[in-house]
């Protein structure tokens, strides 16, 4: 066998039994990496460490793999406008949620014959959704079915957090309102007039100095 050291030097050709008294003299493992090869290559390396790390870069690939959700939507060539409508609907909720969307046409009997309905409807879907959903795979016949992928752009959901964010601003406004009108100084009765209290108050005083005065 080809025997490789520990530190990746190439040792030359060895038999099996002088690769393992090499590996056994630095205290490490005899692993074979490559036993199509001709001949067959070995190298010696601490396996319980190789193995370790091994995981570890495995964990950390998992750790970074993006999860994509797809959805799937499916439609009759011959949907109506107000279910065209709902199902688009859903499409575009979809994409402002960052999934793609695997939208379907299935065609029954004679359906079949007119393949160009399900694509026209496929393309009017995605002409729709442009600003929001790109194809990522264009319409294809699929036995019964015709099936597009939809992705969402860059401007998907965009618009959902924009929105979300009126309602707050709005009701931080309506409170500023609020305790504007409850700092506001109250109105200032008319001195010409006088208040009620005042008119009685005088009416009274009128009346105890009329006696007075016939005297």
């Amino acid at each position: 066998m080809r025997l490789i050291g520990e530190g990746g030097q190439q040792l030359g050709i060895k038999s099996t039994r002088e690769a393992l008294e090499y590996a056994f003299s630095k205290n490490l493992d005899l692993v074979e990496v490559a036993a199509q090869a001709d001949p067959p290559v070995a190298k010696v390396m601490d396996y319980g460490k190789h193995r370790y790390e091994q995981e570890q870069k495995a964990k950390l690939a998992r750790k970074h793999q993006t999860q994509i959700n797809v959805k799937e939507i499916k439609l009759r060539p011959k949907i109506g406008i107000h279910d065209y409508n709902t199902k688009k609907g859903h499409v575009e909720r979809f994409l402002n949620q960052r999934a793609k969307v695997k939208v379907t046409i299935m065609f029954r009997g004679r359906e079949q014959t007119h393949p160009e309905r399900g694509r026209d409807l496929l393309m009017r879907l995605a002409d729709e959704l442009k600003e929001i959903g790109q194809v990522e795979s264009p319409p294809l016949q699929d036995g019964r079915n015709m099936v597009m992928v939809l992705g969402p752009t860059k401007n998907a959901g965009v618009k959902r957090d924009a929105e979300n964010e009126i309602p707050q601003r709005s009701e931080e406004a309506v409170q500023g309102d609020g305790e504007r009108n409850d700092l506001a100084p109250p109105r200032q009765p008319d001195v010409a007039s006088g208040s009620p209290r005042e008119e009685e108050a005088g009416e009274t005083e009128a009346r105890t100095a009329g006696p007075a005065g016939r005297a």
